[in-house]
């Protein structure tokens, strides 16, 4: 293997360099305001993916084991997406909100007659990604139009 080391060679040649300047400028400056809400999306999102777990829903809801892992593992790899690449993400925020609304319905549409555990789980987990990703959307509207 190859040491590779510094040659001692200046990046202001290289062609995209000013690019590169102005979005480590941005990424820097702290004008991204939804990272404070990145961290509990995606802590959400990881407890809706192993709620039917820790609930113990598993053998009574089996339909909404595979629900709530997919919709969980949605939500977290949003919140994932937001904190990698915040200016491409911006449009997305909204569909926290929906994944949010869809997880307090899909309680009776996907479950079958469900115990009063399951239904306040979802509705609070649903209603908490309503919330954060309301925000989410409110500050990048926000951000967007500041630019």
């Amino acid at each position: 293997m190859s040491n590779i080391s510094h040659t001692g060679r200046d990046i202001s040649a290289h062609p995209d360099a000013e690019e590169m300047r102005a979005r480590h400028d941005r990424v820097v400056s702290g004008r991204r305001t939804t990272a404070g809400a990145d961290a509990p999306v995606f802590l959400l999102g990881l407890y809706c993916a192993v709620s039917p777990w820790v609930l113990h829903f598993t053998a009574s809801q089996p339909s909404l084991v595979t629900h709530n892992l997919v919709i969980g593992i949605a939500i977290a790899v949003l919140a994932l997406c937001f904190t990698a690449m915040p200016e491409r993400m911006t449009g997305m925020s909204i569909a926290i909100v929906a994944l949010g609304a869809w997880l307090v319905v899909s309680t009776w549409v996907v479950g079958q007659s469900p115990d009063m555990g399951v239904i306040l789980n979802n509705v609070i987990v649903g209603g908490l990604a309503i919330v954060l990703g309301a925000a989410c959307a409110g500050l990048s509207m926000k951000n967007s139009k500041k630019t």
